[in-house]
């Protein structure tokens, strides 16, 4: 097969894999994925990057791990949306002691953080009733020059929701308006129900 054909048809693949991914359809993008590496295709971290996020779509965690081990022995190098889509698999799965070690890993490595990447390994100690740890993910956002966006805030707000920590959830949304970040229902939803929780009924009324 020429050159060029087996590139056109890695990209068409490709394209057809991150398709299926977006429309949720997980199971026909990871039968791509396994039909491209049994072929001559040249698997990409597009590939995996797709594969790995359907994965996260179908709450495939393990197989999400499988496919980021696999990734060093096709000698494909990961990048920022390979680290995020397995963090956010991770997190999908519940498994939020994985996803703090997929954070961790990407300090060893060239791969540079991002807020996606955070975002997600707070919602998965979030969803595992770690609140202070996630709480602790949106400081180190700073430390490591990561810009916070609205999901990150919002994330953190609403783990100082389920913890009751009133304070640090106005202290989080004070630092959202001193930041100029956009707010939106969820924000204010979460920042009140952390007042009324910690009975600070006038804090509350002051967020409205």
């Amino acid at each position: 097969m020429p050159e060029s054909k087996v590139q056109a048809d890695t990209i068409s693949v490709n394209a057809t894999m991150s398709a299926c991914e977006k429309c949720c359809e997980w199971v026909k993008a990871l039968q791509l994925f396994n039909e491209m590496a049994q072929s001559r295709l040249e698997l990409r971290p597009i590939t995996f990057n797709a594969a790995i996020s359907a994965c996260q779509k179908g709450s495939r965690w393990k197989m999400a791990l499988h496919l980021l081990g696999e990734m060093p022995q096709r000698k494909v190098e990961s990048d920022t949306i390979t680290a995020s889509a397995a963090i956010s698999a991770c997190a999908e799965g519940g498994q939020w002691k994985v996803a703090l070690q997929l954070l961790s890993g990407i300090a060893k490595s060239q791969v540079e953080f991002s807020v996606v990447s955070f975002s997600a390994a707070m919602s998965a100690c979030q969803a595992g009733g770690e609140w202070e740890k996630s709480l602790q993910l949106f400081f180190a956002m700073a430390q490591r020059k990561v810009e916070s966006n609205t999901i990150a805030f919002n994330a953190a707000i609403s783990s100082c929701e389920i913890g009751g920590a009133w304070e640090q959830a106005v202290q989080v949304f004070s630092l959202m308006v001193l930041q100029r970040v956009k707010s939106d229902t969820i924000t204010f939803n979460a920042a009140i129900s952390a007042c009324e929780k910690g009975s600070n009924w006038v804090q509350a009324m002051q967020l409205l």
